[in-house]
């Protein structure tokens, strides 16, 4: 008798159920992006090979956690392929911008700054997934622990990418400590997404194929034009042994969670 009330209780905000998940998965991230402070070493060769995992961590990331579960909401793969390049799109042109912007301030080298930018596109689509999830839990209880296993899920998936984010700062100069400030904040997005997706639900539920392929391509275009070449400069066996290895655990994480 007891159990109902709870339950009717627990979902009668879902936009702190859904502002905690996002909380939950930005501290994930943030714990992933704290890999800086264990990396000793910051010799050529192990940066090398930490941006190779980052970049595997990323294309799988890209494939597993974006595209495949956009081409599974029956909006047909047509919305999917638009996505995805206009994705690509956006971060060339985001590219000239930055690298404008950049080059007469010189703060942060623009690859950088298309990595960080990159990688918080992609977490946006993942929040709105959550809000989503907690939105619709409040409408059938049953569905609670579907939510709480998503943003679990996403959480666990999000501690690689905090490292795929900090790691590369730490090879372009940046000390432990902003590698660490700069790698937690690309998942700040995601309580924010949550919120906002429990409050546009039936929106996001029709534009998140388009969202989550626009974030694909986006990653996609950073490994391909700045992870992979740059990963190759010194020594290009570790570092295609480490993107093997970044691919492989996030492919695993994506398919068990």
């Amino acid at each position: 008798m007891t159990t109902p009330q709870k339950e009717g209780y627990a979902m009668d905000s879902p936009y702190a159920w859904a502002g905690i998940g996002g909380l939950i998965t930005w501290g994930l991230t943030a714990l992933g992006g704290a890999s800086v402070f264990i990396v000793k070493s910051k010799h050529p060769t192990l940066l090398n090979a930490c941006l190779g995992f980052a970049a595997g961590i990323m294309m799988a990331g890209a494939y597993f956690s974006l595209l495949a579960p956009a081409l599974e909401m029956n909006a047909g793969v047509l919305p999917v392929v638009i996505g995805f390049l206009l994705g690509g799109g956006f971060l060339l042109v985001a590219e000239r911008l930055l690298h404008r912007l950049l080059s007469q301030q010189e703060r942060m080298p623009h690859r950088t700054a298309l990595l960080v930018f990159a990688v918080t596109l992609h977490n946006i689509p993942e929040g709105l997934a959550i809000g989503v999830a907690f939105s619709m839990a409040a409408q059938n209880p049953e569905l609670l622990g579907v939510a709480l296993a998503l943003c679990l899920g996403i959480g666990l998936q999000d501690i690689p990418e905090g490292a795929a984010v900090s790691m590369p700062l730490l090879r372009d100069g940046f000390s432990r400590r902003k590698a660490f400030l700069i790698g937690q904040l690309s998942g700040i997005v995601e309580p924010i997404a949550a919120v906002v997706g429990v409050l546009l639900t039936a929106w996001v539920q029709a534009l998140l194929p388009w969202a989550l392929s626009f974030a694909a391509g986006a990653m996609y275009l950073v490994v391909i034009r700045e992870l992979v070449p740059e990963a190759q400069k010194d020594n290009s066996m570790m570092a295609a042994i480490a993107g093997l290895c970044g691919f492989a655990l996030m492919m695993f994480l994506d398919c068990t969670l």
